[in-house]
């Protein structure tokens, strides 16, 4: 990770610290990470900086990449100065906590005398604010407060009905608690050292977000909270069974799985039931996302099929039921994301429940389907049969395959321009790079509807004892695939085109979305064969997997969010799709690319890697504001291994 932040995640909670474990108040600006504790998508501790006798200690050994920060820290000197002591310092997350143990060595041969402090401050942002987009957003009425404790200091925010709080104490309680005149408060110690003595100290941070009324303890220490993790990520690994003749790819499977284990954030179901669901990653998505934590689920079906029981029934319980302008809602549309922060609550970003995303009710009903064929588990299937009808009729009336012929959207104000999983500007664009204008159908999106199509008829068939309504979906879905490769396949350079636009014209960009309607099932045999033989050319394949974007049109950017990058969940779909259609050979070469990528960090694949080529680069570009821990590059391991098994 770029500019020496390191992540902590558990559940709905991370923070983010620096080599030496301090937070030290930066607001973001062009950061891959906001600094902080954030719990809820608000900033819970702003600042967390040690002094040791008014001044910041050096990092001997840094945070290194771990579910706990350790460090090792001396006061700065020179080489004829040997540290007078050495200060031992732990951290880690739980629900809603952060917990520190600090120990302190003398190295002297005499008795010591150490003043240490912890400044600490909650200035309680919304991670909305925190990004680089250059927008404000009016808190009338708000105020800060604090309050000494026996034990520490609590920091309270309230705003109208809003009211958020962190509580800071410690074991042995401070000597002082000061004021610092920017808000901030120190709390202070005074240790006396015997010779080569130690003094140890435990401070704790409860977080109470807005609304979260559990009852949540503080863990005892660090050690405890990472044997409660390790027991968690265990519990996640055990008994799959990994590839004996491929330890890299069971390696990255490994790490992935238990990087799921630390992305469960709680939801709820349609009966007011408490599911954990994959959020969708740290440090900026970690929350709910409809796509995001269907992609997931379908890739970890026949390893961890509880993910999606608790994913379908958490998205049935968000479902719109009526029109909503300011969220994009329509009845039967999946949400697209949910948000439990400030600005979320008083409506100054439209995503408490968003549902600009035109893909995820039909990958709903595709994994509905798919976990029901999987498990056979036919009483969710019959619970959810209400939801799936009216994800079926959102597609059908409002997503527009009746009137339009395929699922369309339009450009958000205020939201996303575009609502398929290319979402950034200019992402849906000719091969010149001009972007779409109007209502734009994706060519991904009509493979998942297609493909939900045809598993919802299943469903009708075989669960619900409804001939008349499976007949009518496969009907559908056949006239679709036939609309599809009438409209969308570009004759003089044997690919589909990326998308329609409002007037029906193709956007010609040769782009990786093609490889998901391999794994959908869209195209005909022919077509398919094309489609994944294409996708392995230079131009395409990096090396390291398949890029969004094929070099050398003028759209092509290697450090673009979605027009070169090399996305670890797009590729884990085209592997799944060229198995299908029989190019076995070419998922292996993609496979191995990502596994390859994997390697490379520490067996765990980045939410996206930048486009540059292996031939040319000899480890993988990092892409400079990739999410490091995301739920569905975690779960793409288990999508190759079922793609193309230990190969």
């Amino acid at each position: 990770m770029t500019d020496r932040h390191h992540l902590l995640v558990r559940g709905g909670t991370f923070a983010a610290v620096g080599d030496g474990g301090d937070i030290s108040g930066v607001r973001g600006g062009n950061s891959p990470s906001p600094e902080g504790l954030f719990v809820r998508d608000a900033r819970h501790l702003s600042r967390w900086q040690l002094t040791v006798d008014g001044a910041v200690p050096e990092a001997l050994t840094p945070v290194a990449d771990g579910d706990t920060a350790r460090c090792v820290l001396v006061p700065r000197g020179g080489r004829n100065e040997p540290p007078a002591y050495t200060i031992f310092r732990e951290q880690a997350v739980g629900d809603g906590s952060f917990v520190e143990s600090l120990k302190v060595t003398s190295n002297r041969p005499v008795p010591t005398t150490v003043r240490l402090a912890v400044t600490a401050d909650a200035d309680f942002t919304d991670q909305f604010e925190l990004r680089s987009d250059y927008r404000t957003y009016a808190k009338i009425g708000a105020t800060r407060s604090r309050e000494v404790l026996d034990s520490g200091v609590e920091f309270t925010y309230q705003r109208g009905e809003w009211r958020s709080c962190t509580t800071v104490t410690a074991e042995p309680a401070p000597d002082a608690v000061e004021e610092t005149g920017t808000g901030a408060r120190r709390l202070v110690w005074t240790l006396d050292l015997d010779p080569h003595g130690t003094a140890e100290l435990t401070l704790r941070v409860m977080a109470r977000p807005h609304g979260d009324k559990r009852a949540l303890r503080v863990p005892k220490s660090p050690t405890s909270l990472n044997s409660e993790l390790i027991a968690l990520e265990g519990e996640f690994v055990e008994g799959v069974a990994f590839p004996t003749g491929w330890p890299e790819l069971a390696a990255a499977c490994a790490r992935g799985l238990a990087d799921l284990a630390s992305l469960q954030v709680p939801a709820t179901g349609p009966d007011g039931e408490t599911l954990h669901v994959p959020a969708a990653g740290a440090p900026w998505f970690l929350t709910l996302l409809g796509r995001d934590a269907l992609l997931t689920s379908l890739f970890a079906l026949p390893y961890r099929p509880q993910l999606a029981a608790a994913t379908l029934p958490a998205l049935a319980a968000a479902q719109a039921t009526e029109t909503g302008t300011d969220a994009v809602a329509q009845p039967g549309k999946i949400v697209h994301e949910v948000r439990h922060g400030e600005l979320a609550h008083f409506g100054q970003v439209p995503y408490g429940r968003y549902y600009g995303s035109v893909d995820a009710t039909p990958l709903f009903l595709v994994l509905l389907g798919a976990y029901v064929e999987q498990t056979g588990d036919l009483t969710l299937a019959r619970r959810l049969e209400p939801h799936a009808r009216a994800a079926i009729g959102w597609m059908l009336d409002h997503g527009g395959l009746t009137s339009r012929g395929y699922l369309v959207y339009r450009a958000d104000q205020g939201g996303l321009a575009n609502q398929n999983w290319k979402d950034s500007p200019g992402s849906i664009c000719s091969s010149d790079g001009t972007r779409a204008s109007g209502a734009v159908m994706a060519a991904g999106a009509q493979g998942y509807a297609y493909d939900a199509l045809r598993r919802t008829a299943w469903l009708a068939r075989t669960v619900w004892a409804d001939e008349t309504y499976a007949a009518l979906l496969e009907q559908a879905a056949g006239d679709l695939r036939d609309r599809f490769q009438r409209d969308f396949w570009m004759r003089d350079r044997a690919f589909p085109a990326l998308a329609l636009d409002g007037d029906g014209r193709q956007l010609d960009a040769l782009a990786s979305d093609a490889g998901h309607l391999l794994w959908s099932g869209l195209l005909d045999k022919e077509y398919g064969e094309v489609v994944g033989r294409r996708l392995l050319e230079p131009d395409f394949f990096s090396g390291w997997g398949v890029r969004t974007l094929a070099a050398g049109q003028a759209a092509y950017h290697p450090l673009s969010y979605h027009r070169g990058s090399v996305w670890p969940h797009d590729n884990a779909l085209i592997t799944l799709g060229l198995a299908r259609y029989g190019l076995h050979d070419e998922a292996r070469s993609v496979a191995h690319g990502l596994v390859d990528a994997a390697t490379a960090a520490g067996h765990r694949l980045p939410e996206v890697i930048a486009g540059y080529g292996r031939d040319t680069h000899r480890e993988p570009v990092p892409y400079p504001h990739a999410c490091v821990r995301e739920a569905r590059s975690a779960a793409a391991p288990l999508a190759l291994l079922t793609a193309v098994g230990g190969a």
